[in-house]
């Protein structure tokens, strides 16, 4: 297939899936999305055993794109609740991919990013990279991705991460269990191949039967919780709050918040 916005590249047994926008450092674009769900549908249906996800350039993914950031006030209901179910579905087809997944990050990854870097089944970081789960920053809701995080911290250190929005490193995140490894920028591709290697000589069913007993072991709850967050994330976009974040970051300036 053809993508616009990412490469999908196979050899070995591996594939690497590389998001492709360097100039927006990666960001979430509607287009992005589409081409993701589209190279994991490939990556799923081909004989490759291990995926690799990673970012061109010195970002791993920024979070969503200014573009489509401007255009959101403009999307009816119905669009908003689409694209959060969109997004949703992103998230869950990482989430369930069938074979095992990793994360290189090569450098930030925030919002919507920290998202795809962490739900990947092994998470690799270079020692650069920064992660951040900045809604509340900006009048939006980590409604979708605090489903996982949830699941991966801890309450009490998701409630940190997500109340304050605050950055936090990659010493950080291997500390509270985001990240696996620590790896030097220039040796985390190799790393990430070489770790590929060590899961390869594993049993293919095994690994594949491993991963749908995972997956099905949470899939009524995240069903019900996910859905739940899709209505909150659709939500928030319906209040004074949220207009007044996007705006007042378009225009980098602070907001002020009336809290409706």
């Amino acid at each position: 297939m053809n993508y616009s916005t990412l490469q999908l590249v196979v050899d070995c047994g591996i594939a690497t899936l590389t998001l492709n926008r360097p100039d927006k450092r990666n960001a979430i674009s509607y287009e992005l999305i589409d081409d993701l769900l589209r190279a994991l549908e490939e990556a799923k249906n081909s004989s490759v055993q291990v995926l690799i996800l990673t970012g061109a350039g010195k970002a791993f993914c920024s979070g969503m794109d200014l573009d489509n950031l401007k255009a959101l006030a403009a999307r009816t209901p119905e669009q908003t609740f689409d694209d959060s179910r969109k997004m949703a579905g992103l998230f869950r087809s990482l989430y369930d991919f069938p074979k095992p997944t990793i994360a290189a990050v090569n450098g930030a990854a925030v919002a919507g990013g920290t998202g795809l870097a962490t739900l990947c089944d092994f998470t690799l970081a270079a020692a650069e990279a920064k992660f951040g789960y900045t809604e509340v920053r900006i009048g939006f809701v980590p409604a979708i991705v605090s489903t996982f995080l949830i699941r991966q911290v801890g309450e009490k250190i998701a409630r940190d991460l997500l109340l304050t929005g605050r950055l936090f490193d990659a010493q950080e995140a291997l500390r509270i269990g985001l990240v696996n490894e620590v790896v030097p920028a220039e040796k985390l591709l190799d790393r990430a191949r070489e770790f590929a290697m060590q899961i390869m000589e594993n049993s293919p069913s095994s690994l594949a039967y491993t991963k749908h007993l995972l997956s099905e072991h949470a899939r009524a709850e995240l069903d019900s919780q996910i859905e739940a967050a899709v209505r909150e994330n659709a939500s928030i976009r319906a209040t004074a709050d949220f207009r007044e974040g996007v705006t007042s970051f378009l225009e980098k300036r602070k907001p002020k918040w009336t809290g409706q």
